[in-house]
């Protein structure tokens, strides 16, 4: 079952679209805080967000901004401030697409599907697996030998991506690029953060196994073989 955040200060609106997906075999959460969004989002799997711009305590661009640093997952705005600049914006926060209100449920139904559609594709269909350690990418689940790991949508995210090329040794940059598809502006230390917390939480699912190793001076890469040599882009 998809899971669908809405995130928007108007408690009808969240609740007359949990009915409405509800019947439509969405699980739906619905949010009026922005900060209860940013928890949620550490804890669950989200298939696509729908955001609200006009709320109190922050903006939907802080929120959407907020978000980003802990996932990919697309975003939708859905709001009553249509000009242009509020539209730009929109995206500039890191949103992937805009409906305006008032709008037709259906059109938010089709390009809800369309989101997730298109984010699906750049997931192989197929459990990753490396020896006793399992990557499901469909259900956003690592588990090692039968142990289930707590891992957050950024660490996941970060495991993930690393683990679809083996022996590949990847820069902040080029993880932060990937992950996020914006460039790396005053984030690093998130990224470092980020990636230090998945390397440990997945260690110690797997009893100290290190498949996250660090090259000195160029990145990380991921691998379970313990002979294997990274390969680094030599300029």
């Amino acid at each position: 079952m998809k899971k669908l955040l809405f995130i928007d200060d108007d408690i009808d609106f969240l609740e007359s679209n949990r009915l409405y997906f509800g019947r439509k075999q969405y699980e739906v959460f619905g949010v009026n805080k922005p900060n209860d969004a940013i928890s949620l989002l550490s804890s669950a799997a989200i298939d696509c967000i729908i955001l609200d711009i006009d709320m109190p305590d922050m903006t939907g661009f802080e929120v959407c901004q907020k978000i980003r640093k802990l996932s990919g997952t697309p975003i939708i705005f859905l709001s009553g401030l249509t000009d242009i600049k509020n539209r730009i914006a929109s995206f500039q926060a890191g949103g992937d697409d805009f409906l305006a209100k008032p709008y037709d449920v259906l059109e938010l139904e089709l390009r809800i599907e369309a989101r997730i559609r298109k984010n699906e594709q750049v997931f192989f269909s197929d459990n990753m697996r490396f020896g006793d350690l399992c990557i499901d990418e469909n259900r956003r689940v690592i588990t090692y030998q039968g142990k289930t790991g707590g891992f957050t949508a950024l660490q996941f995210d970060i495991i993930a991506f690393m683990a679809r090329n083996p022996g590949k040794v990847f820069s902040y940059e080029q993880l932060y690029d990937q992950i996020w598809k914006e460039p790396l502006v005053k984030s690093r230390h998130n990224l470092q953060v980020g990636v230090a917390r998945a390397r440990q939480n997945l260690a110690e699912l797997c009893d100290g196994k290190q498949y996250i190793r660090t090259v000195p001076r160029k990145g990380y890469y991921f691998t379970s073989d313990e002979s294997q040599e990274p390969q680094t882009d030599e300029k």
